[in-house]
């Protein structure tokens, strides 16, 4: 113990906070053991497990990174950023490593676009939610690379064209420009949907197929989500918005708690549930003491204003409506229709600029509530970006200028 330390007033802060034989460590233990028989509900970065009970055992879904089609649509969302990163390396770096950066990804759009295929879509990655837009995707897919593999012929045979006013004008946004007939705004926000929209109608059928009492249930989103910043509220977790929305709003937003610390379960592998079950304990003890310690606040401070974690309707969760460039926002704007696409770019750069949000969260709640209205029919959805768009027919978009 340090020199300047007093022995009796340090006994007496562990008496209540440190140790195992603690006050608080006694009320999270007794608070855990009186909610014993509610489900509780842990959700890792990659998956959901459901624990029912009164020791009944675990079920798990895996929802993102072990699933059909992620990481190939990611792929295709990051070309935005890809490009917009070698101009910043260019930047700071006259000619080696964008240059060889450059050739490496050219090479791979190369190879992504002669391996993409309507066939791929729909007989080997196969995704229930995608089924019936397999064609649009790989379509949309082929565009996207022949489209990057143009403006990356053109910055190494010329490097003054590499820079964000061309990426803008020749790739990001909406113009008149004949060669770029869908914008690459757009189908960052279709990948972002359609991952979303799989993520979310996996989620909610797993959720409905279990019959969860949503008033009664325990939910912790554990670890870290995506960026090391990223997910750690309410308005910036996908996650948090997936969940809410399997329970059509009947979960209680205050039973639902965002641990970025808490320790998670691997993937479980072969069906091995044991890793996932020996976390209950610890799980159970930290929502309940987590919990406990809340109401505590209410119980000492009665009479005075209480706090409340906001809103979770929908539509408060999106936060405000934007019209104009000026506009300052502070949460995801509310997205109006499918068509709204102020909005939906947007979003897209907000979930950049603000180290909050997760990348992939730009459109996710937007289509876990379209699904909830659509009797969680992905067909009757209306993908932004990828529906309706005037994507030129498969393998005609030329990849030369």
């Amino acid at each position: 113990m340090p020199a300047h330390d007093s022995p009796e007033l340090i006994d007496l802060f562990t008496a209540y906070t440190a140790g195992p034989e603690s006050i608080g460590a006694h009320l999270r233990r007794s608070a855990a053991q009186a909610r014993a028989g509610d489900p509780l509900l842990v959700v890792t970065s990659a998956d959901m497990a459901l624990y029912p009970g009164d020791g009944r055992p675990p079920t798990v879904l895996g929802f993102r990174l072990s699933t059909r089609g992620f990481k190939e649509l990611a792929a295709i969302s990051h070309l935005g950023p890809a490009l917009a990163s070698l101009i910043e390396l260019r930047r700071h770096d006259a000619e080696g490593v964008w240059r060889a950066d450059a050739e490496r990804l050219l090479d791979q759009v190369r190879r992504s676009r002669a391996a993409s295929s309507t066939a791929l879509w729909r007989d080997r990655i196969a995704a229930p939610a995608y089924r019936g837009r397999e064609e649009a995707i790989a379509t949309m897919i082929d565009y996207s690379c022949a489209v990057t593999e143009r403006y990356l012929l053109r910055a190494l045979a010329d490097p003054s064209y590499l820079n964000h006013r061309t990426l803008r004008e020749d790739c990001l946004e909406d113009n008149d420009n004949p060669d770029l007939p869908v914008s690459f705004n757009r189908i960052m926000v279709a990948t972002f949907f359609l991952v979303g929209m799989d993520n979310s109608h996996r989620l909610i059928a797993w959720c409905d197929e279990q019959g969860i009492d949503w008033a009664r249930t325990m939910v912790v989103i554990a670890g870290q989500q995506g960026r090391p910043t990223a997910g750690v509220t309410w308005r910036t977790s996908s996650v948090a918005s997936g969940v809410l929305a399997a329970s059509r709003h009947e979960l209680p937003l205050n039973r639902l708690y965002i641990a970025p610390h808490a320790p998670c379960f691997a993937t479980p592998v072969d069906g091995d549930l044991s890793e996932v079950a020996a976390l209950e304990p610890v799980m159970r003890e930290l929502w309940a003491g987590t919990r406990a310690t809340v109401e505590l606040g209410g119980l000492m401070f009665e009479g005075y204003p209480a706090f409340s974690p906001g809103d979770d309707r929908p539509d408060q969760l999106q936060g405000q409506t934007v019209t104009q460039a000026g506009d300052v926002i502070t949460e995801r704007p509310r997205i109006r229709s499918a068509e709204d696409w102020f909005t939906l770019v947007t979003r897209l750069r907000l979930v950049m600029e603000d180290p909050r949000q997760l990348l992939s969260g730009a459109v996710t709640d937007y289509a876990a509530q379209q699904l909830i209205i659509h009797d969680n029919d992905p067909l009757a959805v209306t993908v932004p970006g990828l529906d309706a768009e005037p994507y030129p027919a498969y393998g005609t978009t030329p990849a030369a200028a």
